[in-house]
């Protein structure tokens, strides 16, 4: 069963997300910031990781880029999960190390489409 790491400070989008994956088949793991996101990331090494950019503590620029350097976590995916729909937004989340971009509001189709892209192309 593959493993997806949701790392998000809104509950609601949390719970949200996490529905749509476990319906899927996923299994799932959360975070409620970034740094809980760098430490669930480094202990359970998930498949996936969908990340919300504006988060307290750090954010999801940053926990990306802390994920990606370490060897053990740098070769997961990370998709940014954000309502930051700007290009600056996008090319800071490429530089910081995210492999993909979803926007909010969460379309489930969407979403689904894209994780299920994301683990085949990297499995």
């Amino acid at each position: 069963m593959k493993r997806v790491l949701i790392a998000d400070d809104n509950a609601l989008n949390r719970t949200l997300v996490s529905t749509y994956l476990k319906r899927e088949g996923y299994r799932v793991s959360l975070a409620e910031d970034g740094l809980k996101a760098v430490e669930v990331a480094l202990a359970d090494v998930p498949d996936m990781i969908l990340m919300d950019l504006e988060m307290p503590g750090i954010d999801g620029w940053e926990a990306a880029r802390r994920i990606k350097a370490d060897p053990a976590t740098s070769a997961i995916p990370i998709v940014a999960l954000t309502s930051h729909t700007g290009q600056a937004d996008i090319a800071n989340a490429v530089k910081a190390g995210f492999d993909g971009y979803e926007t909010k509001p969460i379309a489930y189709n969407r979403l689904i489409q894209k994780v299920n892209s994301f683990l085949e192309k990297h499995n």
